[in-house]
């Protein structure tokens, strides 16, 4: 049962979820942010979520906490994927879409397009675009992001049938 879904937001609620919204999946607590989507994308990300792999790139699925159908992981330290996040400023950067900038680069595998980032702390976030749904994984610290080639290529087939091609909404 997903604790968000079925109980109205209390005290000890709100708690949980500011303690739970500053940690990130880099850290490798175990916790990870869990996204706030609208009806639709939550719907797309549960479908998301029944269809991901039992394993990526060799590591099995370790779900963080809390559990969430918005949110999987795979090893540890994990690779954290998080279903339903907003649009990353970066992705309507000019500078990204003519490939000036050397922290992001807009690339494809197997069908599905993303948006890579390295980030201040060194981890990779990679963001599908043109989906109807944001779908963001986060590479553990020490791994480098130009090797994520199986990550992604374990991930397009799941992508690509429970989100469908389109325009995201823009929260």
């Amino acid at each position: 049962m997903n604790f968000f879904r079925h109980r109205p937001l209390g005290l000890p609620a709100l708690a949980l979820l500011i303690s739970v919204a500053g940690c990130s999946s880099a850290d490798d607590s175990g916790t990870v942010a869990v996204p706030s989507p609208d009806a639709k994308t939550a719907g797309l990300c549960q479908n998301l979520d029944k269809t991901l792999p039992r394993t990526l790139d060799g590591r099995s699925r370790n779900d963080p906490e809390p559990r969430s159908a918005y949110t999987a992981g795979w090893g540890s330290p994990a690779i954290i994927l998080r279903c339903g996040v907003t649009r990353p400023p970066k992705m309507i950067d000019p500078k990204v879409a003519q490939g000036d900038d050397p922290d992001a680069i807009a690339g494809g595998v197997n069908g599905v397009n993303w948006l890579m980032e390295q980030q201040p702390d060194g981890t990779w976030r990679f963001t599908t675009a043109s989906r109807q749904a944001y779908v963001q994984v986060t590479l553990p610290k020490g791994t480098d992001g130009r090797q994520s080639s199986p990550v992604l290529v374990g991930l397009a087939p799941a992508v690509k049938k429970a989100i469908p091609s389109g325009i995201a909404s823009m929260t």
